[in-house]
């Protein structure tokens, strides 16, 4: 009698067993499915980018000439890679941002959280946060961003960069000098306190400064230089060198400058 109730257990256990196991295993297949059937990651964007267009984009856009400027081009390929993309917040921050309630509960780089004062202080002085007004009565902009590496030297491509409506450059990048280059137009310069370059005059008189903040001192930063007060430097430099020193000492980074 006890062997037939432990061989019914056993059975009824190893049943049991069978039977989740085949529902991991369907769950796990569907998990699967669904993945391999799913054009999108969680977050909307193409698990697969390519540069082919989807086809109701390239059949409007067939058209245009390379080179030429195709309105609401970007803007529709972007729609097409992130489903979820929209484009209702302003190009900068302005005297509408305490409405943009996601990036005041993250702090910098990601959102504004802790500098809603600063931001104020700024913006009230600044008064214009769009592009000038020739620029945005453009029906349709051609951009492009030069970056610092030294690809460009010698290509004389500088008439070329110049053709476009917008021109964006990054922190110091040079000018002056390299204009067969780099071009001599600049629209906007992004930048942020350590990639800034430091004397007013280094500045292009008609471009547009533009500050990336990623930490609460960059707006402290801007906010000494909007209102013309003494500027405390966000890092101390010396010890920032003396610790890259070290570093090289020890081989764990190279010096490919002149000397740290």
């Amino acid at each position: 009698m006890g062997l037939l109730v432990f061989v019914r257990n056993l059975l009824l256990a190893l049943c049991l067993f069978l039977v989740l196991g085949f529902l991991y295993y369907s769950a796990w297949k569907l998990h699967l499915l669904q993945w391999e059937d799913s054009k999108y990651d969680r977050l909307g964007f193409l698990l697969k980018l390519d540069s082919k267009l989807p086809a109701e984009l390239a059949t409007k856009y067939a058209n245009f000439s390379e080179g030429t400027c195709k309105p609401g081009y970007a803007s529709a390929l972007m729609t097409a890679i992130f489903p979820r993309f929209s484009k209702p917040a302003p190009m900068f921050l302005d005297d509408s941002f305490r409405k943009w309630a996601r990036i005041r509960e993250f702090v910098p780089p990601f959102g504004i959280k802790g500098q809603d004062n600063l931001i104020k202080a700024i913006l009230s002085v600044t008064k214009e946060y769009r592009l000038t007004p020739a620029l945005d009565s453009l029906r349709c902009r051609r951009c492009i961003i030069v970056g610092n590496g030294g690809v460009l030297a010698n290509k004389s491509l500088g008439s070329r960069i110049d053709d476009y409506d917008i021109v964006v450059r990054l922190n110091s990048a040079p000018v002056k000098g390299f204009e067969k280059d780099v071009g001599s137009k600049t629209t906007l310069r992004i930048t942020y306190p350590e990639g800034a370059m430091q004397q007013p005059e280094q500045y292009e008189r008609d471009s547009l400064f533009v500050l990336a903040g990623f930490k609460w001192q960059d707006f402290k930063w801007l906010k000494y230089i909007v209102y013309k007060e003494r500027v405390s430097w966000t890092h101390n430099i010396q010890r920032e060198k003396e610790f890259l020193r070290k570093l090289v000492k020890a081989r764990v980074i190279t010096d490919l400058s002149s000397g740290i």
